[in-house]
Order: structure tokens, then C-alpha cells, then sequence
């Protein structure tokens, strides 16, 4: 029997219904997966109404996104190994343990709605161009190797300050299983580190010229 909250709506307003919809959102998610959950069932859940969510949310894909950023679990402190390659070990293991069955469906879910609408494509564009916690991370990782004379100073664009969560997402969605410890270990060795070492290489030449 699945919990819905059932009689009478509450008559919650402002960051409290906000609160109760997208923990509805996130149960339903987690109950019925991405591609079977509605609007009407996660309103049904939160006891409120389909037009109260569609006046905060434009649609499916929306409210999940929301769903999934309040109940991403809260980081520790980057990781501080000592090398550059414990770091990003770290950091990729990490996001590898995130990328569970449930979140390869929620963003193959969503990218399927980016296809065919453009609203979604663009608020897929607004949250990868925004900074998160994981570009912080990977910034003060790469800050720490400079300081320790691991790298010489790179700039890092905005995609590859995303890379680490792109590649253990393409490697899990790929597989169907979270990445293991030794397809994170190739990972670091073999395309992040490089890709540092050879930022930092062009930008040594550049000045240099």
C-alpha cells in the first residue's frame, strides 16, 4: 500500500508546502521511478493539488531536479589525501557511490524530456552553467596540487570542472551498475589527471609565448 496522504488538504503555505511537494516527489521517485511518476500522484502524496505544483514547477522534469538537489546528501569537506590522484580517487568515488540505478533513470528521464522540449533542454542548461558544490571541490582540489607543486597553475573551464560527474555518469547510465573501483582508478590515471597535466601544459606555453 503506498503511503499518500489521503483526506482533507492542508492549507500549508510558502517554504512548508514547498518542503512537503518535493519530499513527495522524492518518495515517489523512489517508489515508482522516474518514468511512472505523475504530477497528480506526487500531489496525492503531499496532500495538495496539481495546480498549486504546476504554479511552482513547469512540469515532471522540474520538480524532480528540484527533488533531487534538496536531497542530495551533504559533502564533507573536499578531500585533502596528500597527491592530486588520492584527491580525485576520492572525489570520484564519491560521486560513483551517488550514481545509483534510480539517479541513471531520473537523468536519462529527464534528458529524454530535453529532446522534446525545449524548456526542459534550457533548465538542463541553466543547472550545468550554474556553479555547484562539486566545481568548488574540484577547484580547491586542483588549488591544493598547485600549492604542493603537483600541477603548475591551470585554469580549468567550466566543463571540466564538470567532467568528473560526466564520466562516472556515462560510465554507470553505460553499464547499468555504479562504477567500480577500478573503472574510477582508469578514470583518474588515465583521463583526468592527463587532462590537467596537459591544461596546465598549454597555458605554461601560452604565457611562455
Amino acid at each position: 500500500m503506498r503511503g499518500r496522504v489521503t483526506g482533507t488538504k492542508s492549507r500549508r503555505r510558502g517554504a512548508q508546502l514547498e518542503q512537503a511537494i518535493l519530499d513527495a516527489a522524492w518518495d515517489e521517485l523512489r517508489e515508482v521511478g522516474y518514468s511512472r511518476l505523475t504530477i497528480e500522484a506526487v500531489a496525492a502524496r503531499a496532500g495538495t493539488s496539481k495546480p498549486v505544483i504546476y504554479r511552482r514547477w513547469g512540469g515532471r522534469a522540474e520538480l524532480v531536479l528540484a527533488a533531487w538537489a534538496r536531497n542530495l546528501p551533504v559533502e564533507p569537506e573536499p578531500p585533502d589525501t596528500g597527491t592530486l590522484r588520492g584527491d580525485l580517487h576520492t572525489l570520484f568515488s564519491r560521486i560513483a557511490h551517488r550514481a545509483d540505478t534510480m539517479m541513471n533513470e531520473m537523468v536519462a528521464g529527464v534528458m529524454g524530456e530535453a529532446f522534446r522540449h525545449p524548456e526542459v533542454a534550457a533548465l538542463l542548461g541553466e543547472r550545468l552553467a550554474n556553479p555547484s558544490p562539486l566545481t568548488d571541490t574540484v577547484r580547491t582540489i586542483v588549488d591544493n596540487a598547485v600549492r604542493r607543486g603537483e600541477l603548475p597553475p591551470v585554469d580549468l573551464p567550466p566543463r571540466v570542472l564538470r567532467l568528473p560527474l560526466d564520466l562516472i555518469r556515462t560510465e554507470s547510465m553505460t553499464c547499468g551498475v555504479p562504477a567500480v573501483d577500478e573503472t574510477v582508478e582508469s578514470l583518474v590515471n588515465d583521463v583526468y589527471v592527463p587532462l590537467l597535466h596537459g591544461l596546465a601544459a598549454v597555458g605554461d606555453a601560452v604565457d611562455q609565448g
